[in-house]
């Protein structure tokens, strides 16, 4: 009986011995939120990385919008359920960096003995994920700008000079060209608060809000309601009661009504590019935001837009080092210029840059160095980006505000001055709750 008993439990060892050495690679867990052409290309990502090496596994998860993926990975580390690596838009940033959830990127890829150097970044864009103390918090994964898609066809159906209207005088002249010559739409604004009133401040140099934009101090507030921020969004206003501007909705929405041909001008994201090649059937151009030529200063630089991948607390040495293994591979400076040439996201190295330069892809597709140079340009302090706490609570109270003026039913200045109350409520309350945070 005992020789029965010692030969099953020596059975069992050796089984669970195979089982050990069969388990198969580490899974790294990925939330996200691209779907279309930009969720082919991010799946893309892991499948390659994963075809490279059999040590590792990252398993890509969609988990709705940044908005719901941001909420969701939140309540994921409460229960102690938390991915390894999750994608969190830029507007994320201040509040990731003041929580205890995440683990530094730099610390992760240091002690997994990973080479990494900060320097071969873009400084516009690793610099906006960087601590005080200069340690990289995130990684500059999908890192997008804002600019001027214009449907060409259309410009020289109606008479329109062949090139993008750089002002917005001239937008708007371009937009009634447009209406009275038939058109349903001239012009529409995706992501409204990002475009027309973050990196529009950046672009004219003038401050969103105090303390250099957050950078400075929790405790910054709104200032968004100047006189040139409300003549921008009252010229706005008026476009939309003469139907020059159509508002389609709070993120990409509008970005249908441009490659359907509905509507011929559009202000979004850079990496809207990949959507409209993929769509339109007809010739369209991309150029720089447009500006108020009668501002000192304008235009200087836009601000940088997508999102970055955070590594979250509480994972194993063996896990952080597949994380890093895979940061490591996504920084690649080939696989860089292949994702920056496909999408309109911006190179994050300066090597992917040159080497999508060097190819001749700049000057085979016009315009898709535009967003590269919008970012290049040396930063100041009203332009180096918008950092503040809850920024996501603060995007909701602006677009509802900017939709009640779009409605009709308040001033420029009206909703303007209540979307900065609100949202230094929002400010002053993540102060207070965050004192004494990196």
């Amino acid at each position: 009986m005992r020789a029965k008993i010692g030969a099953l439990a020596l059975a069992s060892l050796l089984a669970t011995g195979v089982q050990a050495q069969t388990s198969g690679p580490i899974e790294i867990q990925w939330w996200h939120s691209m779907t279309g052409a930009l969720g082919d290309w991010l799946g893309n990502f892991a499948k390659d990385f994963n075809a490279s090496q059999s040590e590792y596994k990252v398993v890509p998860v969609f988990k709705g919008t940044y908005d719901e993926s941001y909420a969701a990975t939140i309540a994921a580390y409460r229960a102690g359920n938390a991915p390894h690596l999750v994608q969190i838009f830029e507007v994320g940033t201040a509040t990731m960096m003041a929580s205890k959830a995440i683990k530094p990127v730099g610390e992760v890829m240091k002690q997994a003995g990973v080479n990494f150097d900060p320097r071969s970044y873009v400084p516009a864009v690793a610099g906006y994920y960087t601590s005080p103390k200069g340690e990289m918090l995130s990684f500059p994964f999908n890192s997008s700008t804002t600019v001027l898609y214009y449907n060409r066809d259309m410009f020289k159906k109606h008479g329109l000079d062949d090139k993008a209207p750089a002002t917005w005088p001239w937008i708007a002249a371009a937009a009634a060209r447009l209406k009275t010559s038939g058109e349903k739409c001239g012009f529409t604004p995706a992501w409204q608060s990002w475009t027309q009133l973050e990196s529009f401040s950046t672009w004219h140099n003038t401050q969103f809000a105090t303390k250099n934009n957050g950078f400075g101090g929790m405790d910054a507030r709104l200032a968004f309601n100047s006189p040139l921020h409300v003549r921008h969004i009252e010229n706005l206003q008026n476009m939309t009661k003469q139907g020059l501007m159509t508002y389609a909705g709070r993120r990409t929405e509008a970005e249908a009504k441009f490659w359907t041909g509905e509507c011929g001008m559009l202000t979004s994201s850079s990496a809207a590019y990949a959507g409209i090649k993929r769509n339109a059937k007809f010739d369209f151009g991309i150029a720089p935001l447009p500006y108020y030529p009668d501002v000192s200063g304008a235009p200087q630089n836009t601000i940088i837009g997508g999102a970055s991948l955070w590594a979250m607390a509480g994972k194993k040495p063996a896990e952080y080092k597949g994380v890093a293994k895979f940061l490591e591979y996504l920084s690649n400076a080939d696989v860089q210029a292949k994702s920056h040439q496909a999408t309109g996201y911006l190179p994050i190295t300066s090597r992917a840059y040159n080497i999508t330069k060097e190819s001749g892809f700049y000057d085979k597709n016009p315009g898709t160095d535009v967003s590269v140079k919008q970012m290049i340009v040396k930063t100041t302090d009203k332009s180096r980006g918008i950092r503040l706490g809850n920024m996501v609570q603060i995007r909701s109270i602006i677009d509802e505000e900017l939709e009640g003026i779009w409605a009709g039913k308040k001033s420029a200045q009206e909703g303007l001055d209540e979307a900065v109350k609100r949202g230094n409520d929002v400010l002053i309350k993540f102060e207070a709750a965050n004192k004494g945070s990196k």
